[in-house]
């Protein structure tokens, strides 16, 4: 392809287009029992599935991503592709906190449609992306540690303490930890 750029790294961000009933639910109880919870403004939540490979073709990324239901479903779910750190995030302006799977949560079977589609090998992760918007005045990235900080052994609000793991504040790509912590 002429024009094309060659990345070894991409992010798909991939929302509900209706209410995320998960955001919803989490937001009416931050604002009911935790402290950042009343400086609550919006709360959203996006799956974040980062693409590494050798020779991920920019132009291309998008359109094996919207061509195949491994990835999200076009009818009821919204895509945004990242390639760069300068690209725009979906909602930007909100203090985020990404959480994965402790053991990774490495995609096989997209991994392997991949390689058939495009004849080229990629490790695809995935994770949730929360992001909040608080009052003015608020410590946003403060008010976002609580949200995420587990409070107990046994609750979590984004967070499953028994199987997941977080980190909230300005990140780089890649944002999802390898399996057994961050990357």
């Amino acid at each position: 392809m002429t024009g094309a750029t060659t990345v070894s790294l991409a992010q798909a961000w991939i929302a509900l287009r209706a209410d995320d009933p998960d955001a919803v639910s989490a937001l009416l109880v931050a604002r009911a029992s935790l402290g950042a919870g009343r400086a609550l403004a919006e709360l959203r939540r996006w799956r974040l599935i980062e693409l590494a490979g050798s020779r991920l073709d920019r132009d291309a990324i998008a359109g094996h991503l919207h061509g195949s239901t491994q990835f999200y479903n076009p009818h009821k779910e919204h895509c945004v592709v990242r390639v760069t750190d300068a690209d725009p995030l979906p909602a930007p302006g909100l203090a985020y906190a990404v959480v994965w799977e402790r053991d990774g949560d490495r995609r096989a079977a997209a991994e392997r449609w991949w390689r058939h589609e495009t004849g080229e090998t990629v490790e695809v992760h995935e994770a949730h992306v929360w992001g909040a918007a608080f009052a003015p005045g608020t410590a946003a990235d403060v008010a976002m540690d609580e949200l995420v900080r587990v409070r107990d052994a046994r609750h979590g609000l984004l967070c499953n303490p028994w199987s997941q793991a977080s980190a909230t504040g300005p990140r780089q790509l890649p944002w999802i930890g390898a399996p057994g912590g961050e990357r």
